[in-house]
């Protein structure tokens, strides 16, 4: 068991929802590898697995370690405090929140739900993440990137991060729901209020208080939606989702909570990918010049962004009964946070991993999980990378950096810079 839990002072200190490690977490990385790889992070009340292979283990095991703790202890740790309590309260006269519910989490959503209700769930929405489907909207997103993309090439100033990596994920998830262009801002701010909720640092009252209001904005106005598409369906993804001929169709609260998985996963993580693939490039020029003219190499810089500096931090998972994970034994009902970023430059799974080598094969990274919770947008995501950096790495060349500071976003899972401004050379 963790020293800590015997009351010896422990040899490393590392709490998942501290803000302390984030603007640089590797090197506390190193250490949870080294001395401790299954760390009791006390305030949060769970176990961190740092070590690629413990992770691994853990995430190959769906019937020993339950995703349900997924939000069960996002929200613990970011319960209400005495100034929310009428925001909530608004909310729960007017019948627009269910606080038990709330605070569990959502309702057999894909991401926190377990064998069998997983299987059937994705089975449901996965008809609509197929290959073929993904790769039909490699037109329409080159589209949109060299749309955003036209003031960089008319040598104006430009922020990759503002004007490229948030939009286009914004468009594509919104256009593939079926969301009407004037809603499209109200999408991109939806998503940030859950982002900035559910994983922002510390207990500010003010994030919780936005996203009472959020999660009322957002419920309204996929009701409508929902609703115009059962009575008139096309060809969006709600209108799949909500066709009476499937064999198996999500019930409301299945629905909402899809749409908000897919509101985070499908916008956050492509824009940080983004982000951080076009900073690790001017911060490493070398690698910069292996890509330029090859766009053949272009997956390869994608797949190294996603190990050495992952979008998604940690996921969270609970044991089922009793285990041991890297020597220590956890009793059923534990907690833990697999830390991904930690797990994607363990020593003992990648050579010299704190390198940025876009030729490094084979990755085994974990950057979009493992087994039956991968995630069901990587192919997308991947898609929207590659596109994007085929078109912007020819023009890094004749940009440089506006500003050497490096601001990263407000949040404890993802990992991502808020700004990235380029100006000419």
């Amino acid at each position: 068991m963790s020293n800590a839990l015997w009351g010896v002072r422990p040899l490393v200190e590392f709490e998942p929802f501290s803000s302390v490690h984030w603007e640089d977490p590797y090197p506390v990385y190193r250490a949870l590898r080294e001395h401790s790889p299954v760390h009791w992070a006390p305030k949060a009340k769970l176990f961190c697995v740092s070590r690629h292979a413990d992770v691994d283990f853990v995430l190959r095991r769906p019937e020993q370690f339950s995703s349900r703790a997924m939000t069960a202890v996002m929200f613990e740790n970011k319960r209400p405090e005495l100034g929310d309590v009428p925001s909530l309260l608004r909310l729960v006269v007017r019948g627009r929140v269910d606080v038990q519910k709330f605070f569990q989490g959502p309702p057999d959503a894909i991401i926190n739900s377990d064998p069998p209700r997983h299987g059937a769930l994705r089975g449901m929405v996965s008809r609509c993440f197929t290959p073929r489907t993904i790769a039909s909207w490699e037109p329409r997103i080159r589209e949109l990137v060299n749309e955003c993309l036209a003031p960089l090439r008319a040598g104006q100033p430009f922020d990759v991060v503002s004007g490229l990596a948030v939009p286009l994920p914004v468009v594509i998830v919104t256009e593939m729901l079926g969301v009407e262009p004037e809603w499209r801002a109200d999408f991109k701010r939806w998503a940030a209020g859950f982002i900035t909720y559910a994983t922002g640092a510390g207990r500010d009252t003010r994030p919780m208080r936005e996203f009472f209001d959020v999660l009322t904005e957002f419920r309204a106005y996929m009701r409508t939606l929902v609703e115009k598409r059962r009575q008139a369906p096309t060809e969006d993804l709600i209108s799949v989702l909500v066709d009476p001929a499937q064999k198996e169709v999500l019930d409301e609260e299945e629905l909402f909570s899809f749409i908000h998985t897919l509101l985070l996963g499908g916008n956050e993580t492509t824009t940080n990918l983004i982000g951080n693939a076009v900073a690790a490039l001017l911060d490493h020029p070398e690698q910069l010049a292996l890509v330029q003219g090859a766009p053949e190499k272009i997956p390869g810089l994608v797949e190294e962004t996603l190990r050495w500096e992952s979008p998604v931090q940690f996921t969270l998972r609970s044991a089922v009964e009793d285990v041991d994970v890297g020597g220590v034994r956890l009793p059923a009902g534990s907690n833990m946070a697999l830390l991904l970023g930690a797990a994607n430059r363990d020593e003992r799974a990648f050579k010299s991993p704190d390198t940025f080598d876009v030729t490094r094969t084979p990755s085994p990274h974990r950057a979009f999980g493992f087994g039956i919770h991968h995630c069901l947008g990587a192919g997308l995501a991947r898609l929207e990378a590659r596109v994007a950096l085929e078109e912007l790495v020819p023009l890094l060349p004749g940009v440089r950096r506006a500003d050497a500071r490096r601001e990263y976003v407000d949040s404890l899972m993802m990992r991502g810079l808020a700004r990235l401004p380029l100006v000419p050379r």
